[in-house]
């Protein structure tokens, strides 16, 4: 398939960016963007990146004017916690005729830093959290915006497995530009016009991905991982109504489908931080040690602030919180889920 948009850019090199720029290559030219000169000149002078070999068709660059001048079709893919920075040094570049599709999934705070979070009498509300759509908008003269959100381990996409993800966006002709731009023989692409939704399940399934890993971690089976994916997915349906969400988004590509793969996996870097917590590792260490960002460690301390704001029913989010960030003994916190006083199974549809 030929792409009219030509070349597109990706922002940002990490694994899953550069897994992108591959897929993108099949259909157009590619600008892949890094800060670090280094990586520049390396992907430039050996056509590989992270243990990949690249498509020729990719070409990477340092010169954010440059990626913005030659292309209308912009995939930022950038950890949370530096979106929104890199947003502000992309946005003066960009022009109402662009159109923005990241692949972040996490959340933004506004008029909070991370460490605010553990303060006493901290409140955190759906104002001081955003989603990367709506950093784009604020940081950007940019309208037609998407989101890429679906099962997408970037080690199996490099590999060549067929899979498929979801874009969601306001704009039909935003979906449309995914697809085209995405869509091959072992990629498939979805639409929907909840970019809300697709966001939020994108961003919670993570959470969930960290308490599978440490069931994983400590050696148990099958029957309590899908025990835990399925209240998980409840909870994950609590946050978005909350947030203002339906629950179709959650049954989906974007939702069961992006939860099951994340939480099933050793390639998926919020499962792997599990495992290694349920091995006897600090949260501190681990995430010293990894070398990219497990996003869903961030997402918990945020939707932990959001479920006490909102009062909401979250077991697994409160007790992973207390793992995590309290110290409490996974073995304690796996009999206190076991012997939780629920009944309903799903009140939520």
């Amino acid at each position: 398939m030929k792409s009219p948009f030509n070349p597109v850019g990706v922002l940002g090199a990490g694994s899953f960016g550069t897994a992108v720029a591959n897929l993108l290559a099949y259909n157009a030219d590619v600008l892949l963007f890094s800060r670090k000169q280094e990586t520049v000149d390396e992907i430039n002078r050996t056509r590989t990146h992270l243990g990949v070999d690249l498509s020729p068709r990719v070409t990477a660059t340092n010169d954010l004017a440059e990626m913005a001048q030659r292309c209308t079709l912009i995939f930022p893919i950038v950890p949370s916690t530096s979106f929104r920075r890199m947003m502000q040094a992309l946005g003066p570049h960009l022009r109402p005729h662009h159109i923005i599709i990241h692949g972040t999934k996490g959340f933004d705070l506004k008029d909070l830093e991370e460490e605010d979070l553990n303060k006493p009498g901290i409140t955190v509300t759906r104002a001081n959290v955003r989603t990367m759509s709506e950093v784009v908008w604020e940081e950007s003269s940019v309208v037609r915006v998407g989101c890429l959100s679906g099962p997408n381990l970037a080690a199996e996409i490099t590999a060549g497995q067929p899979a498929a993800t979801l874009v969601g966006s306001r704009f039909r002709e935003v979906i449309q530009a995914g697809q085209v731009a995405l869509n091959s023989q072992k990629f498939h692409v979805f639409g929907s016009y909840d970019m809300l939704g697709a966001e939020l399940a994108g961003a919670l399934k993570n959470v969930v991905a960290l308490g599978s890993g440490i069931l994983g971690g400590l050696g148990l089976g099958r029957n309590i991982q899908g025990l835990l994916i399925a209240r998980g997915l409840a909870e994950m349906v609590y946050f978005g109504k909350a947030l203002g969400a339906s629950s179709q988004a959650f049954i989906g590509v974007a939702g069961i489908g992006d939860l099951v793969a994340t939480a099933t996996s050793t390639n998926s870097r919020n499962y792997t931080f599990g495992t290694r917590l349920a091995k006897g590792e600090s949260a501190v260490e681990i995430r010293d040690k990894m070398p990219e960002l497990a996003e869903g460690v961030r997402t918990l301390r945020i939707a932990r602030q959001l479920a006490r704001q909102y009062k909401l029913h979250v077991p697994i989010t409160s007790t992973l919180y207390n793992v995590v960030f309290q110290g409490l003994p996974v073995e304690k916190a796996l009999e206190y889920l076991m012997t939780y006083p629920s009944a309903v199974d799903v009140d939520f549809l």
